[in-house]
């Protein structure tokens, strides 16, 4: 029987010791708490898509600010990351800052000149600021990539969608 109970005491040990370190590192622990700054700002602008898509732009907006100040948050805490530095330079291209949104963008690429996202919405900042010339460079980078970045961003130098 001392040897039952002993067994229980250290599972239960062990296994209230693994889900504590579990929910603390900022892993996959599913509950609000324990998503990053970084995980939180992209819940906020798959929101603000949704509410551009359905043209409520005000509402889109706040999503967009939301996650940009988590995204600089995170950033701060962890810099040189292209994933966060690519949403930096959205949110802020979204706010309608070009030109740190570019320098956000610029800075993602010093790090991973390859980025596919990067790529995609640093070309259609150049289609919005009238740089044809280097959205196609842009396109030229994501060629060959296989991947929706290349046709959204093709799209978008044609005329077919506007989403910049």
């Amino acid at each position: 029987m001392k040897k039952v109970i002993l067994s229980l005491s250290i599972a239960f040990f062990i296994t209230t010791n693994v889900f504590a370190a579990g929910s603390s590192s900022g892993g996959d622990g599913g509950s609000s708490a324990s998503k990053t700054n970084y995980d939180k700002a992209v819940i906020h602008i798959k929101s603000a898509k949704k509410y551009e898509k359905k043209g409520k732009l005000e509402k889109a907006q706040k999503s967009y600010a939301k996650a940009q100040k988590l995204l600089i948050k995170s950033n701060e805490k962890k810099p040189g990351k292209a994933d966060t530095l690519n949403y930096l330079g959205f949110t802020t291209r979204k706010l309608g800052d070009f030109e740190n949104g570019e320098k956000y963008y610029l800075q993602g690429l010093a790090i991973d000149p390859k980025h596919k996202g990067i790529n995609e919405y640093l070309g259609e900042l150049y289609v919005a600021t009238n740089r044809h010339n280097l959205a196609i460079e842009r396109l030229g980078v994501l060629e060959g990539c296989n991947c929706e970045e290349y046709d959204q961003l093709k799209a978008v130098i044609a005329g077919e969608k506007s989403k910049y």
